[in-house]
């Protein structure tokens, strides 16, 4: 009787051990997936114009904020799939919020909010945007309007020309950033051994204001390999290639703040290895695997 009942009490505890664990897994699991925001991705689905949540904006006026010029921003109008990952978008030298205006729905569409930024003055030097990008991200996270919508969590900054350069600065500043989108940048620092956050840097082959040579690459190069990494260079593309609405920009903007920003690897698939040089692309780099 005594061993029947170590039996049962040993085969009890078995399962109480396959419970806990399977457990563990399913916690595990969810964990991974948690972030995760809209259908499975496809090449199609990246590259949409618009992607699978609507989206609604709202202006926010120089008047009513420090640091920054105000902007505009854009975010899903549904929070049933939880909260979500915040991107601030800063123009170039000389340029206006409405150079980048049109990131702000198709990143937002994909699942992000997204704040498309003037700069206190059109010849802010790329420090100056980089902390003015900081300082976009803490009015979003702390006092705007969507700042219930937001992880603050998970925060990114992107930013064209100086506001590329700026880019590089903020991550800099701020190493808990998820992801970093340099596009065209321009910047005297080519030196940047500071920063952790995953960069992807966006060139143009006939870029003759921040050329490849001397701005683009060097900027890419000086991120440590330790760091996730990838730079991918518009075949053909002059420095103004994302002042107007581009699908290769969109879409390998789209699959890396996925991939960082959500920790979502369904998106793995595009983010590495990536894309491959040819018609689209005259040069690819990354320090893949992530």
């Amino acid at each position: 009787m005594h061993a029947q009942t170590r039996r049962i009490s040993t085969l009890m505890a078995a399962l109480v051990v396959m419970l806990g664990t399977l457990s563990l897994t399913q916690t595990a699991a969810f964990a991974a997936d948690d972030h995760q925001r809209g259908p499975d991705p496809t090449q199609s689905s990246i590259e949409a114009v618009r992607g699978s949540f609507d989206v609604d904006s709202t202006s926010v006026s120089s008047l009513s904020v420090r640091g920054f010029g105000g902007g505009t921003i854009y975010y899903p109008t549904s929070t049933a799939e939880g909260t979500f990952g915040a991107v601030v978008i800063s123009p170039g030298y000389t340029a206006g919020e409405s150079s980048i205006a049109w990131l702000g729905p198709r990143l937002a569409s994909q699942g992000f909010v997204v704040f498309t930024i003037d700069t206190n003055s059109r010849y802010d030097q790329p420090a100056a945007r980089g902390d003015q990008l900081l300082a976009a991200l803490d009015h979003l996270t702390g006092s705007s309007s969507v700042s219930d919508r937001i992880d603050p969590q998970r925060l990114a900054v992107m930013g064209h020309s100086m506001g590329g350069g700026g880019t590089l600065e903020a991550a800099k500043d701020r190493p808990e950033l998820k992801a970093a989108v340099a596009m065209t940048p321009w910047n005297l620092d080519k030196t940047w051994p500071e920063i952790t956050t995953p960069t992807l840097v966006i060139g143009a082959q006939n870029d003759t204001v921040a050329s490849v040579r001397t701005h683009a690459v060097p900027l890419y190069e000086g991120i440590p390999e330790s760091t996730d990494k990838a730079y991918v260079e518009l075949r053909g593309a002059s420095h103004l290639a994302p002042n107007r609405s581009n699908t290769d920009i969109a879409s390998t903007s789209i699959a890396w703040l996925k991939r960082f920003v959500d920790d979502d690897t369904r998106y793995d698939q595009f983010v590495c290895p990536g894309p491959q040089a040819g018609l689209t692309w005259s040069d690819v780099r990354s320090t893949c695997p992530f």
